[in-house]
């Protein structure tokens, strides 16, 4: 596949972690890395929590790791239109997708085992520092 390619990433980051790495890495093999990084509101919205970090600093963290070109605002649920606003090529996503895109755009790779920000949030040494 060419470097050239433009690869979006969705994801909240609302802890970041080997996984979120992971994905990145791989999709970096696969060309340029835009993050769709969640809205706040929509976090709440789909998630029904507020993240430990806004948008802005969730930015900061994913624009300090080597793997990624470019961070831009997103919706919980990336459509096609938002593709192709974005010149995308190709969206990246865990195989828990459910995006509502052209499977053609669309590369699914294995989650991480034993890992999500969801996980790491219930654990109680996490939730009481």
């Amino acid at each position: 596949m060419k470097k050239n390619k433009k690869i979006l990433v969705d994801m909240t980051c609302s802890l970041i972690h080997h996984g979120h790495i992971r994905i990145l890495k791989k999709a970096s093999s696969y060309g340029k890395v835009i993050v769709a990084l969640t809205k706040d509101k929509d976090i709440l919205k789909y998630k029904k929590f507020k993240s430990p970090l806004n948008f802005n600093h969730r930015k900061e963290v994913l624009e300090s790791i080597r793997y990624v070109s470019k961070v831009i605002p997103s919706n919980y649920f990336i459509s096609q239109k938002f593709l192709i606003k974005n010149k995308i090529d190709y969206l990246v996503h865990g195989n828990d997708n459910k995006n509502d895109i052209d499977k053609k755009y669309l590369k699914i790779f294995k989650r991480t085992k034993k890992i999500s920000s969801t996980k790491l949030r219930k654990k109680k040494k996490l939730i009481n520092f």
